[in-house]
Formats: structure tokens, C-alpha cells, sequence
């Protein structure tokens, strides 16, 4: 990366590589080797370089390494609330991940704008309702809204981790969105036919 990024994907300045510690320009250039592009999240967030990194360390622990819950369940509840929340980036970029891990592009597409439409199993479903419920009205949740999940034979561990992960896109939304973030073109075409797998 040797100019400095397009200014029309955040409503802040957006900093060259001589302004981000040496951490964020390698994961730039990684995301350039990895997805031929480097996400204009990894951009945007990147002014304030320490701040970003903490995120993304986190982030990417909750969303994209091994954990409890399957990739294509984080991406479920990450596409759910994003749509719920309107957040163009996240529900675009993240709606490449679901089609990718889902092998479903229809049913991705769906769950973007209304989950109950889309033909989703009884376990993913009580995913979607609950990331729906503590996105919508987080102030009505109660202990009892977890028994779903359980029915649908979530275990503890997978059930701090849903939490987590819907925590994580409500505050990414809200960063995505008062930045007015624009998501990569690459992510529309992303996981419909024979593409590359998403980023970020």
C-alpha cells in the first residue's frame, strides 16, 4: 500500500501507512496477500492505531478463530444483527462470510433482511431470535431467554460465546455506522459462485 486509501469510505480522515504502528501495516498487507484487498474496516478504525489493534485482537479471538460455536453460526449472528441494526458494512461483508461458511447464498441473503423468511433450522433459528431480542430490547432480556438456546442443545460455553458475539456486532455496528464505513465491492460478488473467501 503506497498511497494513501480512498477518503469516500469513512467520514473521518483516513491515516497512510506512515501513520499506523507497524502492526496495522502488516495486517494490511496480509489482508492484500490473503483477499487481494486490504478491508476498508481495517482502514477506517486504523486512525487511531493502538485503539484498532485492541479491537481487532478481540475480534478476531470471538469471530474467526476456534472457538465454541461454528463459523457459520457467528456469521448467522453477526448478519442478523447487523441487518436489525442497518449497518451496510458489517451486513455486506459479513453476509460474504455466511454465504462462504453456509454454502447457501440465498438463504445468507435472506437472513440480511428478515431471518424468518429464510429457511433456517430450529438450532439457528433460536440463534436469530435471540440475537434479534438482545439487539432490539436489550432492556426486556431476562435469564429465561436463554432456555431456547438450551432446548436447542447450546451448552454453556456456546452460550456465553452467542452473547459475546452479538455484544461484539452491536458495538461494531454503531462504530461502522457513525463513520458512514462503506464496505469493499469485492464482498458483493464474494461466496455466489467460484470467488475467493471473504475477509473481514
Amino acid at each position: 500500500m503506497t498511497t494513501r486509501p480512498d477518503p469516500s469510505i469513512s467520514a473521518l480522515p483516513l491515516p497512510g501507512p506512515d501513520d499506523v504502528p507497524e502492526g496495522v501495516r502488516r495486517l494490511w498487507e496480509k489482508s492484500r496477500e490473503a483477499f487481494g484487498f486490504v478491508p476498508n474496516v481495517f482502514v477506517a478504525q486504523a486512525y487511531n492505531g493502538e485503539q484498532f489493534q485492541a479491537w481487532w485482537n478481540y475480534f478476531n479471538l470471538l469471530v474467526n478463530k476456534e472457538g465454541h460455536l461454528t463459523n457459520a453460526d457467528r456469521e448467522l449472528l453477526a448478519v442478523v444483527v447487523s441487518g436489525l441494526n442497518r449497518c451496510t458494512y458489517c451486513a455486506v461483508s459479513h453476509g460474504a462470510a455466511l454465504r462462504h461458511y453456509s454454502g447457501d447464498p440465498v438463504t445468507a441473503d435472506l437472513v440480511a433482511v428478515n431471518w424468518r423468511q429464510a429457511d433456517l433450522s430450529r438450532r439457528e433459528a433460536a440463534l436469530a431470535a435471540y440475537a434479534e431480542k438482545l439487539t432490539q430490547t436489550p432492556a426486556e432480556v431476562t435469564p429465561d431467554d436463554l432456555e431456547p438456546l438450551r432446548e436447542v442443545g447450546l451448552d454453556e460455553h456456546q452460550i456465553l460465546e452467542v452473547v459475546q458475539v452479538i455484544g461484539m456486532f452491536n458495538m461494531t455496528n454503531r462504530v461502522a455506522t457513525a463513520l458512514a464505513m462503506v464496505p469493499n465491492a469485492e464482498y458483493h460478488s464474494q461466496a455466489r459462485a467460484s470467488s475467493p473467501p471473504p475477509g473481514p
